[in-house]
């Protein structure tokens, strides 16, 4: 069998992490220990000092280890195990590039001989020939046979029985490093790209592939064209961030089955934006999210942070098919996956197809008929001509709490393309922080003229109940203080203390949980909601609103609130009419 690990070698060392708490000289006393069917990455130096024809490998702690080279003189150069010396049973070696074929000849002979005779060193030695034999191959730029002959030595050194020889555990774990080391550094050579360092993406096509391509022909035709309609306010900028960290530029359609190109869009599992974040991987990945601000929204930051993703997937697996299947549905449900075939090697995403999440399955194939879509529109039917043009902006800094409707009435353009700048703000709101705001190009100075002008947002809770010592909680964040968190919410560091029977000094620590009481006084200058409410007690919701939101406006419960209007769950949508009083 053709292991092809070098594909699996991510994954090998990710398990690495996971699976080994031993140290090396914990495993050689016990020789019980059986070890998990993976390669770490290592160095491989040679101590002329460690005895005789020993080399020395430095791998998972500061334990070190020892293999032994075959022939006399061990091994000859001090950087790297290298071709065995000339020796009476191998009186010439021919150089790689006159005579590779005769050579590995030799040694396949040498290994059909070892497998006959059962001599379990011999497998090891001959093993290390073709590990040695790799690097002339890697020299002498011929990759593939470099692999092949690395493919055939860890064959060889899965076959050595330590059962009957427990003595060779510890040089067949070595010889297994040394195999690792090589085939890491083959393949991280392999796809060097002058735009990156990652080959493409094949471009497979079976019958999974053209069943979404006749999905994307049929009943998704027009979600498709409007996608791609949506890709131009995004796609340049995708493409070139995927090029300056050196990955595939196609990947840059995968917001395109992701989301169809929507920063909005949120599924079922709560993934949000055109990179469907789920809050967890975001935050893991640097998107900030609070009351105000969500960066899954934003395309640029969520961009950076699903090139960090890809890149991790594609250290822990190697295959671009397998990343995207790990990308949709974790890393851990294809770790199962493959744990479950009970196999050592995994050669791309088609052999795990069947065991996957019908989702994760198809989402592959999806991406991959988008590629060939893309690649040729016209070839299935389709004419990709019309594209959003990117919006050029410019970028200021606030540090007041402001509604993005008085910022555009005070640029002179429409909330709706100062929200389309700012995806990320939750509210149509500044946070009370220090904030960058995108505007459109050219209104730099515009906004310097009148930012002091600009009137400072309040909480969207009517005066009515500002009157009724309504209260919300707040956690205590690291750095907040007290007059921080009474600013937050207009309202006073006194009363704060008095709702919580502070002491004198109002100290508070971070993680406590405090009652703010509202209060009015937001100032003539402050947005305030008004309850747009018609004469029979029906009102409109408006974008943004919540069930909490109204109940609190009309000071009532949500229960309440569900009752009358016969709703089964809190969930509304703009423009829905709600009875507020019966």
């Amino acid at each position: 069998m053709k292991f092809h690990i070098f594909r699996f070698i991510g994954l090998l060392v990710f398990s690495l992490s996971l699976s080994c708490s031993h140290s090396q000289n914990e495993i050689q006393s016990r020789p019980d220990i059986q070890l998990p069917k993976i390669i770490p990455s290592l160095s491989v130096t040679i101590d002329n000092n460690a005895g005789d024809n020993e080399v020395v490998s430095e791998g998972m702690d500061d334990n070190t280890s020892t293999v032994k080279c075959p022939g006399p003189n061990g091994c000859q150069d001090k950087e790297t195990a290298d071709i065995p010396a000339v020796s009476e049973e191998n009186p010439q070696i021919p150089q790689v590039g006159e005579n590779n074929e005769t050579f590995t000849g030799d040694i396949e002979d040498t290994a059909e001989n070892s497998e006959n005779e059962g001599d379990e060193q011999d497998l090891l030695d001959t093993a290390l020939e073709f590990v040695n034999a790799s690097q002339e191959f890697w020299a002498d730029g011929n990759l593939e046979k470099a692999i092949e002959t690395l493919d055939r030595a860890y064959e060889l050194v899965l076959k050595v029985d330590t059962e009957s020889r427990p003595d060779l555990i510890q040089q067949q774990e070595d010889l297994r490093f040394m195999t690792a080391k090589r085939i890491l550094e083959i393949y991280a050579s392999r796809y060097k790209a002058v735009n990156g360092n990652h080959r493409e993406i094949p471009l497979t096509m079976n019958e999974h592939v053209e069943l979404e391509i006749k999905s994307f022909q049929g009943n998704e035709r027009q979600f498709f064209i409007d996608s791609y309609k949506r890709s131009g306010l995004y796609i340049d900028k995708i493409r070139a961030s995927l090029r300056d960290a050196g990955l595939p530029e196609e990947l840059a359609w995968m917001p395109h089955i992701e989301s169809w190109f929507k920063v909005k869009a949120l599924s079922r599992a709560r993934a949000l934006g055109i990179w469907q974040f789920i809050p967890s991987t975001g935050y893991k990945f640097g998107l900030k999210r609070d009351a105000w601000i969500d960066e899954r929204m934003d395309p640029e930051k969520s961009t950076a942070a699903a090139i960090a993703y890809l890149n991790e997937l594609h250290q822990m697996f190697g295959d671009w098919t397998t990343v995207l299947a790990a990308y949709n549905c974790g890393e851990g449900t294809v770790l199962r996956t493959i744990r479950n075939q009970k196999i050592n090697y995994l050669d791309n995403f088609w052999d795990l197809y069947g065991q996957l999440p019908r989702e994760t399955a198809r989402y592959v194939p999806r991406f991959l008929a988008t590629l060939h879509i893309m690649k040729d529109p016209a070839k299935y039917g389709f004419t990709l001509d019309e594209i959003d043009q990117p919006v050029t902006y410019e970028t200021v800094s606030i540090e007041k709490q402001v509604p993005l409707k008085a910022v555009a009435e005070a640029l002179g353009v429409t909330l709706e393309e100062l929200t389309a700048l700012n995806p990320e703000l939750r509210l149509q709101v500044t946070p009370p922080s220090k904030y960058s705001l995108k505007i459109p190009a050219g209104k730099t100075d515009t906004f310097l003229a009148c930012v002091e002008g600009i009137p400072v947002w309040a909480s969207p809770i009517n005066d009515i109940m500002l009157s009724s010592g309504a209260y919300v909680y707040h956690r205590v964040k690291n750095g907040e203080t007290l007059a921080n968190i009474a600013k937050k919410y207009h309202s006073s560091t006194r009363s704060i203390a008095r709702a919580n029977k502070l002491n004198k000094k109002y100290f508070i620590r971070a993680g406590q949980k405090l009652r703010i009481p509202l209060s009015g006084g937001l100032g003539n200058n402050a947005y305030t909601a008004k309850a747009d409410v018609a004469a029979d007690g029906k009102y409109r919701v408006k974008k943004g609103d919540t069930l909490w939101l109204i109940a609190r406006k009309f000071n009532t419960d949500t229960k309440t609130l569900q009752q009358i209007n016969n709703l089964r769950s809190t969930y509304l949508k703009a423009g829905q009419i709600l009875l507020v009083t019966e």
